[in-house]
């Protein structure tokens, strides 16, 4: 049997062609520059059964969740429209905002307290506190991830007293 598109011999019953792929029952007559063209069915997000995505941005928990990355999307979603004006964003921003101070004010006390020890050749155990901070700091930081993402308001001690204040929450 013939192809009608691309006049390609095929085997006998065979309902598409093996070369351009064109239906052997009812093809179109093949293109003048030798291309054949598939056309596709003109749907409708609606006729295909799902509606199209609104250009809303995030939803809150992710852009609470994305807040904790570092400390520069906290900001942005404090000055930026419209995750100023939602004190869930706006909660967790703040929190990490004070959870990057603590981890900041943990830092420099180790730190001096590594240099007078280290003066009375005691700096070894400031070297046992540094994983013990870092692990706990860590631990508090996925903590309010998760807890942003899922919708919680997880609350840190005096961290979160602070950012609800200041969340207007």
């Amino acid at each position: 049997m013939q192809c009608p598109a691309c006049s390609t011999e095929n085997p006998a019953g065979a309902t598409f062609c093996q070369n351009c792929g064109a239906s052997l029952s009812a093809a179109p007559p093949p293109p003048s520059g030798g291309f054949t063209q598939v056309p596709q069915p003109a749907t409708t997000p609606a006729a295909a059964g799902y509606a199209p995505a609104q250009s809303g941005g995030l939803s809150d928990n992710s852009a609470a969740a994305i807040a904790y990355i570092t400390i520069i999307p906290a900001i942005i979603f404090l000055v930026m429209e419209p995750y100023n004006r939602k004190p869930f964003v706006r909660y967790h921003a703040m929190q990490c905002i004070g959870l990057h101070v603590l981890w900041l004010a943990v830092w420099l006390v180790l730190m001096v307290l590594g240099i007078m020890l280290a003066m009375v050749h005691l700096h070894m155990l400031v070297l046992l506190l540094w994983p013990i901070c870092w692990i706990g700091l860590v631990v508090l930081w996925l903590l309010c991830i998760v807890s942003a993402a899922q919708g919680k308001w997880f609350k840190l001690p005096i961290i979160g007293d602070f950012a609800r204040k200041q969340a207007g929450a």
